[in-house]
């Protein structure tokens, strides 16, 4: 009796594999391969750092957002220009900058951050300078 409920199980193990591999994943692989994840923008993916208008902003409104994070004791001090910024596509970016964070408490500390921010209204670039329409996704670097 014990080997007979081995052999179902294997069975059963076997057909179920069998389903997944010839009905399953060719469907999936259907669906990879389609248009359904893709989106378009006239903002492409550069795998290499970049200075543009846009990366300009980007570093920015993460500025910004770094000082509104800041506490009250803190005096910021961030470099004139990015690092590094790479856009990854669809007016998403992540910008790699220094800031220098000094407090009353602690001597001054020089901090490589980068953050990762999205520029919500995508083709319509209208609203750029307008703090709102961006989104920080992240920010880590900040921190011991």
């Amino acid at each position: 009796m014990n080997k007979k409920k081995i052999i179902i199980f294997a069975i059963c193990l076997a057909g179920l594999l069998a389903i997944q591999i010839k009905l399953f994943l060719p469907f999936m692989y259907d669906i990879a391969a389609s248009d359904l994840f893709l989106v378009e923008s006239k903002d492409a993916a550069n795998p290499m750092s970049i200075s543009t208008d846009m990366t300009a902003l980007a570093f920015a409104n993460c500025n910004t957002y770094i000082k509104n994070e800041a506490d009250e004791d803190q005096s910021l001090s961030f470099a004139s220009q990015a690092t590094n910024a790479w856009t990854l596509g669809n007016y998403e970016y992540i910008v790699n900058a220094d800031v220098e964070i000094s407090s009353k408490d602690s001597p001054n500390v020089t901090r490589h951050y980068a953050c990762r921010i999205q520029y919500n209204k995508g083709d319509d670039t209208s609203g750029v300078n307008d703090f709102d329409n961006w989104s920080i996704e992240g920010v880590s670097g900040l921190t011991d």
